[in-house]
């Protein structure tokens, strides 16, 4: 952890954190506040490989990520700094695949600061933008220890529904997933 993160620790203030991915429906962390939030110049992608939680070495998945560029609907939420510690471990699983940056946030009384992992381009589990069909062919077929990459992807596409948020790309990549997992009848 940076300095500056580091330093969160002995903050008695809770830490806003923008959630964009599971953390949204499955933060593992109780009590916190929770607020639909907008974030602009970052949008959500399924722009890394995982090895671990979303797939294996020999048949890697994809999650999510913030990656440069246009904008992006989630939640701020607010954590107590005794949950850092936690929440690193879980976001960083590849050392240093995301920087944990403080950026403005729209929310419905105003603009607040949180904290969001944002993707490292430079990083060797940065994938970039994939074909449409590569990518749901790769999250049609991946699990890992957390589950099934589909999974992952409906779970949040679900999720951001719920809050009444739109998002077409998630919507169609969940289709495409969904005929690609299809058991087709046999003929007989």
């Amino acid at each position: 952890m940076s300095a500056e993160i580091e330093a969160l620790h002995r903050s008695v203030e809770p830490i806003s954190i923008f959630a964009y991915g599971s953390l949204m429906w499955d933060p593992e962390f109780a009590g916190g506040e929770a607020a639909p939030a907008l974030l602009r110049g970052y949008h959500r992608s399924f722009c890394l490989f995982s090895y671990d939680y979303r797939g294996t070495a020999a048949r890697p998945g994809l999650t999510l990520g913030l990656d440069r560029g246009g904008a992006c609907r989630g939640m701020v939420l607010r954590l107590p700094p005794a949950a850092l510690d936690r929440l690193w471990a879980r976001e960083m699983t590849a050392p240093r695949v995301y920087d944990m940056r403080q950026l403005p946030v729209r929310i419905a009384d105003g603009v607040r600061e949180a904290f969001a992992f944002t993707v490292r381009r430079d990083h060797p589990d940065y994938v970039g933008r994939l074909s449409f069909d590569e990518t749901a062919r790769i999250i049609a077929g991946a699990t890992g220890r957390r589950g099934a990459c589909r999974d992952y992807l409906a779970g949040t596409l679900r999720h951001l529904e719920e809050l009444g948020f739109a998002d077409t790309r998630l919507r169609r990549l969940a289709a495409r997933v969904a005929a690609l997992t299809a058991v087709v009848p046999s003929p007989d």
